[in-house]
C-alpha cells in the first residue's frame, strides 16, 4: 500500500511526495482510513512510528480554511508542540493551512495573533486552558474545532495534566471528532477515552510487546560508586553517533553533564529549570550533530523528535515501565535500529525484572568491557578509517617534509605513536559485576524473597574498590587498602576507604557492610530515596 491509495487532496499528496514518503507505517495505514471516515480513535503505537502523520494527514484533508480554528492538537511539552506544529505546517502548506503554536513561557499577545489567522492550534494543556478561561488575558478565546487530538496522552497523564485535559474538553463542542494517541494504555487513559470519546475505534500496533523490535535492550550491573565509570566506558566502547542519557533528577543531570564535559565529551544537560532560550539552543545543537550526548530528565526529554539517536543510556532505571518505554523510544525511530542500555546496581535488579515483565521484552545481561576490549575496538575502527581516507594535498606536503628528516618506517611508527596516545583508555580495567556474579544475585533473590545482596566483592576485586588504589580521572589511589581519594584527599581524612551510613568500602574482602537484614546500608539508603522522595521530585521538572 502507498499514500496515494488514501485518495487525499492533490495538494496534500504533493506535500507527502516532497517529504519523500511513499508507504505508510502500520499506524498510518490503520488510522488514516478510520479518521477519514469520521470515527473517534484510540490508538496505541510505539513512540517514533509516525503518529503525527497518522492523525495530521486525514485531519488536514478535511479542514476548511474559511472557518477559523478547525483542529486542536494537545501535547505534553513545548518541544513536542513546536515539532508537531512544524510537521503539520509542512504538510498543510500547499493547502494554505496555518498553525498556531501555544505553550507557556511565550508571549500571550503573539500567540493570540497567530490563532486569529490559523486553522490548527498545537498547544500544551496549561497555556491552552488559560486561553480558554481568559484568566490571564482578560478575554477567553472562542473557538469551535471539529477535530481534537490528544497526542502522547499517557505522558500528559504522568505529568499531572489529567484534570486540565478534562477541563479543556468540557470547553470544546461536544459535536467533534476526538482522536487519542498514546504509547501505552494505562487504566486512566482508558477511562478518559470512555468518558470523552464516542464509540471509538481502537487501534493497537504493539503485537503484544510495548517496545520497538528495532531496539536492542541490555543491562549492566555495577556498584553505585562505579556508575559514572561504567557510563563513560560504555560510551567509549559503543561510540554512539548521538545518544541520550536519562537521569532521575535535575541535580543528577547537572552533575553528570559537568562530569562528562570535563572528560572531553560534548555533552549538555536538559531539565525543567533550563531557560527556554537555552533549551532551544541545546536541542538545535543536538539535532544538528554539534552535540554528542544529551543528558536529560524524563519530563524534559518528552516530545523530543530526533530520528538519528543511536543509543539511549539509563543512568538510573525509571520508577515505572511507562517511563522506560518512552525513554527507549527516543532511539530506533523511523525504521532505524537503536540500542537501549541500562546501568543498575544489585538493589535495582528486582525493579528491572518488573519492567521486563511489564513491557514484554527480554533485556540481555552484559558485562562492562575491559580496557583491552575498548582499545582493540577503537584501533580497528581507526585502521578502517585510515584505509578509506582520501589523501589530501596538505597531508602530502606534511609527509614530504617529514621524509626529509627520517626514513619511511620511522615516520610511520612515530605517527602511529602520536595517534595511539589519543586511544589511551582511562579508569579501572574491571568495572561492575561478571555474568557469574549477576546469575548468583538473581539466584539469591529467588531464595531470599526478592532481596538482591551483592555479597561483598566486585568483579575481579575481592571487595575493595577501584582495584587496589588505582586512580581514575583525577582521583588518586592511595590509602591503605582499596578506598579512593578525589584530588588526593581521603574522604575519611585518614588514609583509607570511606564510610557511608556505616558501610566500609575499605575491606580487603568484604565490600559493603551489611546490616541485620542483609542489605547494604548504602544500597538500602538509595533504594529508599528512589522509592520515596525522589519519585515526587522526578515529576517536578
Amino acid at each position: 500500500m502507498n499514500f496515494k491509495d488514501f485518495n487525499l487532496k492533490e495538494e496534500l499528496q504533493l506535500a507527502i511526495d516532497k517529504a519523500g514518503f511513499t508507504e505508510p507505517s502500520p499506524i498510518q495505514e490503520e488510522a488514516i482510513p478510520v479518521i477519514l471516515n469520521g470515527q473517534d480513535v484510540v490508538a496505541q503505537a510505539h513512540t517514533g512510528t509516525g503518529k503525527t502523520a497518522a492523525f495530521g494527514l486525514p485531519v488536514l484533508n478535511q479542514i476548511d480554511t474559511s472557518k477559523g480554528i478547525e483542529a486542536v492538537v494537545i501535547v505534553p511539552t513545548r518541544e513536542l508542540a513546536i515539532q508537531v506544529s512544524d510537521e503539520i505546517f509542512r504538510f498543510g502548506k500547499e493547502l494554505g493551512i496555518r498553525t498556531a503554536t501555544v505553550y507557556g513561557g511565550s508571549s500571550y499577545r503573539r500567540q493570540l495573533q497567530h490563532i486569529e489567522s490559523a486553522s490548527v492550534i498545537v498547544a500544551t494543556p496549561g497555556r491552552f486552558l488559560d486561553l480558554l478561561q481568559g484568566k490571564t488575558t482578560g478575554q477567553a478565546i472562542s473557538i469551535s474545532p471539529r477535530f481534537i487530538i490528544l497526542d502522547e496522552a499517557d505522558e500528559m497523564l504522568d505529568m499531572g495534566f489529567l484534570q486540565d485535559i478534562k477541563d479543556i474538553l468540557s470547553f470544546l463542542p461536544s459535536e467533534r471528532q476526538t482522536l487519542l494517541f498514546s504509547a501505552t494504555m494505562p487504566p486512566a487513559i482508558k477511562d478518559l477515552a470512555k468518558r470523552f470519546l464516542t464509540n471509538p475505534k481502537t487501534i493497537s500496533i504493539t503485537k503484544g510487546k510495548v517496545t520497538n523490535d528495532n531496539i536492542s535492550q541490555s543491562y549492566y550491573v555495577v556498584e553505585e560508586y562505579e556508575r559514572d565509570d561504567a557510563l563513560m566506558r560504555l560510551i567509549d566502547y559503543k561510540n554512539p553517533n548521538k545518544s541520550i542519557v536519562f537521569c532521575r533528577t535535575k541535580k543528577e543531570v547537572d552533575r553528570l553533564a559537568s562530569s562528562l564535559s570535563s572528560q572531553g565529551y560534548t555533552a549538555k544537560g536538559l531539565h525543567g529549570d533550563v531557560e527556554q532560550r537555552n533549551r532551544e539552543e541545546i536541542i538545535r545543537a543536538f539535532k544538528s550533530d554539534k552535540l554528542e550526548i544529551l543528558i536529560a530528565t524524563d519530563v524534559a526529554s518528552r516530545g523530543l523528535d530526533v530520528s538519528d539517536v543511536s543509543h539511549v543510556f539509563n543512568y538510573h532505571i525509571p520508577f515505572d515501565s511507562e517511563s522506560y518505554v518512552h525513554r527507549i523510544g527516543r532511539t530506533g525511530r523511523a525504521g532505524k535500529t537503536g540500542s537501549a542500555i541500562s546501568i543498575i546496581t544489585p538493589s535495582e535488579l528486582r525493579g528491572l525484572k518488573r519492567i521486563e515483565q511489564d513491557v514484554g521484552a527480554k533485556l540481555e545481561t552484559k558485562i562492562v568491557p575491559n580496557i583491552d576490549s575498548v582499545r582493540e575496538k577503537k584501533m580497528v575502527a581507526f585502521i578502517e578509517r585510515v584505509i578509506s581516507k582520501e589523501i589530501t594535498d596538505d597531508a602530502t606536503s606534511i609527509v614530504q617534509q617529514l621524509e626529509e628528516k627520517m626514513d619511511e618506517k620511522t615516520l610511520l611508527h612515530k605517527l602511529a605513536s602520536i595517534i595511539a596516545e589519543d586511544y589511551k583508555i582511562k579508569g579501572s580495567d574491571i568495572i561492575g559485576k561478571s555474568i557469574k556474579d549477576i546469575d548468583k544475585l538473581i539466584e539469591n533473590s529467588s531464595k531470599y524473597g526478592g532481596r538482591y545482596s551483592s555479597g561483598g566483592g566486585r568483579r575481579g576485586g575481592g571487595g575493595g574498590n577501584r582495584r587496589g588504589g588505582g586512580g581514575y580521572r583525577g582521583r588518586s589511589g592511595g590509602g591503605g587498602g582499596g578506598g579512593y581519594n578525589r584530588g588526593g584527599g581521603d574522604r575519611n581524612g585518614g588514609g583509607g576507604g570511606y564510610n557511608r551510613g556505616g558501610g566500609d568500602r575499605n575491606g580487603g574482602g568484604g565490600g559493603y557492610n551489611r546490616d541485620k537484614n542483609g542489605f547494604s546500608r548504602n544500597e538500602r539508603g538509595d533504594s529508599r530515596k528512589d522509592g520515596g522522595r525522589r519519585k515526587r521530585k522526578e515529576y517536578r521538572d
